[in-house]
């Protein structure tokens, strides 16, 4: 007796002979048992026999999917996805792909994951640019929103490499407003370092909270670092004699250990604020108040930028940032720097990113007097 004849018998014996339906057998690649029903009669036979070849083929090929996939719930993946791939970034990073990803299912509310389409997408982009933004009277950002969605774009790639889905839904990216890229220039960078007398913290020991943040100043605008790579430098990592600083893979966003030389100038202002403290610059307060001191800080140097956002303005949309001083150092050595040096001492992952500060600065640079006069006369009288 054939493999089916047993099978139809079985059905025969448990069911009765109306009911008994062919079924479709096979053990997946991690040796699951599945079965499929196909129904009764010749058609069931049929439609088993078919589903027996087509899967084995696949099985063959490589190209078998399981069904147990394809049912994948959105809450499923996204708990597999913090777990085994976003908890890998560092703290920020992992901060920001929650945040995204809880808007996203905010606003799409997926279900299965294979119900995630281009539509899907689109909606979400759709709703999220008509939020609140952060500032009173705005909406979520263009660079907010896609910001979000490179989240989202990683996590259906990864999804797609897990056979979660069959195919990639297309991501449009919002067409974001160019602007001039903010930095302090050197004359406001002059002020702002003589108004350091204004700060009232760090308070220490063995230097004044003036000496502190005009170290702290100086270092992130001659070495382009990130605020959070001074804050975690440690005191072992730095080589005042050799003049050197070593910035940490854990606390920097291109992810390497990368050895940097120091300017004189630098190293002087370093040399004014050296403790016994594991870290060069100490800093026990939360995070807001530092931002706190430098808006001081700005306010009494009369620093009062303009802002052509349309919100309700505050005290800190008129001043610079610390990330005013990272672009500071690629636009004023941009020039002098090969882009590649350049690209390096920033640490981008992308020279795309650098090549925008090098065009900048020429165009910051070009001269008036190169500038094309026609030639007209005026008569008088």
């Amino acid at each position: 007796m054939s493999a089916w004849a047993k099978q139809l018998a079985k059905q025969v014996k448990k069911h009765g002979k109306r009911k008994a339906s062919w079924n479709c057998e096979w053990n997946e690649p991690d040796g699951t048992r599945r079965i499929k029903s196909c129904g009764p009669g010749p058609d069931g036979r049929r439609l088993a026999e078919l589903m027996a070849d087509r899967i084995k083929s696949q099985l063959k090929l490589g190209t078998y999917e399981s069904d147990k996939r394809a049912d994948k719930t959105w809450l499923e993946f996204r708990e597999e996805y913090l777990e085994k791939v976003a908890s890998r970034n560092a703290a920020e990073t992992y901060r920001v792909t929650v945040d995204a990803l809880n808007h996203f299912e905010r606003i799409a509310k997926p279900k299965l994951l294979r119900n995630i389409t281009t539509q899907t997408i689109d909606k979400f982009v759709a709703a999220r640019q008509k939020e609140r933004g952060l500032r009173k009277g705005d909406t979520v950002s263009p660079a907010t929103v896609n910001k979000e969605l490179r989240v989202v774009r990683a996590a259906v790639r990864k999804a797609r490499k897990w056979k979660f889905l069959a195919e990639l839904p297309e991501i449009e990216f919002i067409r974001e407003p160019g602007k001039l890229v903010r930095y302090i220039t050197p004359e406001d960078f002059a002020k702002i370092y003589q108004a350091c007398d204004a700060a009232q913290r760090p308070v220490a020991t063995h230097y004044s909270p003036c000496e502190w943040w005009r170290a702290l100043l100086m270092f992130t605008y001659m070495t382009g670092w990130r605020i959070s790579e001074p804050l975690a430098l440690r005191r072992d990592d730095l080589d005042l004699d050799a003049g050197e600083a070593v910035t940490r893979a854990a606390d920097n966003k291109g992810k390497r250990d990368d050895r940097v030389p120091l300017h004189p100038v630098v190293i002087e202002h370093l040399r004014a604020i050296q403790t016994f403290d594991d870290r060069v610059f100490v800093w026990e307060h939360h995070k807001r108040q530092l931002y706190d001191e430098l808006l001081r800080i700005q306010q009494t140097a009369g620093i009062h930028l303009p802002c052509h956002e349309q919100h309700e303005h505050t005290p800190s949309c008129h001043v610079y940032g610390f990330h005013d001083c990272r672009r500071a150092f690629a636009t004023m050595n941009a020039e002098s720097l090969s882009g590649n040096a350049l690209q390096a001492l920033m640490r981008h992952k992308s020279y795309a990113t650098t090549q925008k500060y090098i065009s900048m600065a020429r165009h910051l640079k070009q001269s008036a007097d190169k500038l094309f006069v026609p030639s007209v006369s005026v008569e008088v009288g």
